[in-house]
């Protein structure tokens, strides 16, 4: 049996592969911000140069995060023009101005202030700076909000009418607030906080097993600890409340995360397990908890949810994928409330430090919020077909004139790219986080000054604190 993929297959898959890549930076990058926002606010209350440490070294995992964000994004806008044509046709009223919006109050502002965040601690004065790193860090969260409401309103599209076949906005505080926005704005943000979180966690977690590890490691070490802590419960809560939104507006693709083909209509069970056949509509292996599905998805211990029969075959999305997708990220957030746990009951005992099975636990935890990241936003996209507007336009109606050769040779040349370049990009970030804070240099550990002069010499020594020497590399 061959595998012949149609030009939709392909452009699928390239869109798919892109944004996977990319979202991995954006996130980081937004974690980190908010995180280097805290450790300024705190050297500034307290001049305690540690946290001057941990700032100028996360400071460069940002600014590489950074820079691998925008390169791997400008990538999927040209897709909107070539590969998904009609898609940009139909619906480039409503996507075209919020990715815009995007450009102008977000984009613009984070590199307004970027240069001053990374290279201008000591060509302005400290609170001036401060105000630099905010800036970045709300830059951020604004880029945020209008990248999760263009894609929550392809979910939950309100506030437009369809004239001579093409979207004509007509509420524009519907569209940008639509029903799922606030959900997915906030599932988002925390899991781009618990990504920086557990990469601190484990970039200083492996800087404690080698010994010697800085005050700076310790203290960022324990900051992970307690921000993982807080957070994944957070999580929990905020993704329940987004799984009682989404059985309202899409529920064949609850079905679907589900495994969940008939209708129970005195309690749903839930399925820990199973292999779901999209051809056989059976859910093989099955290993069901009665009535918890109900009192999960709808709070209710009889509550009603409907099985994928309910839905024509042609809308129903692919159970067996997102199925799996929804259990690894639920399981991994598990496993990270397990490790803000752990970390206080080892407070109590002083051993969070020297405990060398937890620490090889939190280096273990530490690529799995980007793991659970891209889980999350296959359940979601792959959940949403056959739809690309939700109820309103179909995939397979949104791509544009391209061949299948086409697709299939600029697939390749994005597979060599992305992994040369974003490949040599995560490398160097290992790198970085191998390496850890160093000491600042007598100069600068010396507080700022407010005047603007910089001489020389000093410059080149807070390029190299902030930086890295390169001829040490």
């Amino acid at each position: 049996m061959t595998f012949s993929p149609s030009a939709l297959d392909l452009a699928r898959f390239q869109f798919a592969f892109t944004v996977s890549f990319h979202i991995i930076f954006p996130a980081i990058s937004i974690g980190l911000a908010s995180f280097l926002m805290v450790l300024e606010g705190a050297w500034l209350k307290t001049r305690r140069e540690v946290y001057r440490e941990m700032y100028f070294f996360w400071s460069k995992v940002f600014a590489l995060s950074f820079g691998l964000g925008v390169v791997s994004g400008v990538v999927m806008s040209y897709q909107f023009g070539t590969n998904w044509a009609g898609f940009a046709d139909y619906a480039g009223a409503v996507t075209g101005p919020l990715l815009t919006y995007e450009v102008l109050t977000a984009f613009f502002l984070e590199a307004g202030f970027l240069g001053i965040m990374l290279f201008g601690w000591r060509k302005v004065s400290p609170k001036a700076h401060f105000g630099a790193t905010i800036m970045v860090a709300v830059g951020t969260l604004i880029s945020m909000f209008w990248i999760l409401s263009s894609n929550s309103w392809m979910q939950t599209p309100q506030g437009v009418r369809v004239e001579d076949g093409r979207i004509v906005p007509e509420d524009w505080w519907q569209i940008v607030f639509n029903p799922s926005f606030p959900y997915r704005l906030a599932h988002m943000a925390l899991a781009a906080f618990l990504v920086a979180a557990l990469l601190v966690c484990a970039g200083s977690a492996w800087h404690l097993l080698r010994k010697g590890a800085r005050d700076s490691v310790r203290r960022a070490f324990s900051l992970s600890l307690w921000l993982i802590l807080v957070l994944a419960p957070l999580q929990i809560v905020v993704g329940d409340a987004h799984g009682l939104n989404t059985l309202k507006y899409q529920p064949a693709k609850i079905a679907a995360i589900e495994g969940l083909w008939e209708t129970h209509e005195n309690g749903t069970p839930l399925n820990l397990f199973g292999i779901p056949d999209m051809a056989r509509e059976k859910t093989h292996y099955a290993l069901e908890v009665p009535r918890l599905g109900s009192l999960i998805l709808t709070h209710s211990w009889d509550g009603k949810i409907a099985g994928l029969k309910s839905f024509a075959p042609e809308d129903r999305p692919n159970s067996t994928i997102v199925f799996w997708s929804f259990r690894i990220m639920v399981g991994l957030g598990m496993l990270m409330l397990m490790l803000g746990v752990l970390g206080v009951v080892l407070r109590r005992g002083r051993r969070v430090y020297e405990s060398r099975w937890f620490l090889r636990f939190a280096v273990a935890m530490g690529p799995s919020g980007l793991i659970a990241l891209l889980a999350g936003w296959v359940t979601t996209e792959v959940g949403r077909q056959p739809w690309v507007v939700y109820g309103l336009m179909r995939t397979a109606q949104g791509i544009g004139p391209v061949s299948v050769q086409q697709l299939g040779t600029s697939l390749l040349l994005f597979v060599i790219v992305y992994f040369v370049v974003f490949g040599g990009g995560i490398y160097y970030m290992l790198r970085l986080l191998g390496k850890g804070p160093q000491a600042l240099a007598p100069d600068v550990a010396r507080p700022p000054s407010s005047t603007p002069f910089t001489p020389p010499a000093l410059e080149h020594d807070v390029l190299v604190a902030a930086l890295g020497n390169p001829a040490a590399r």
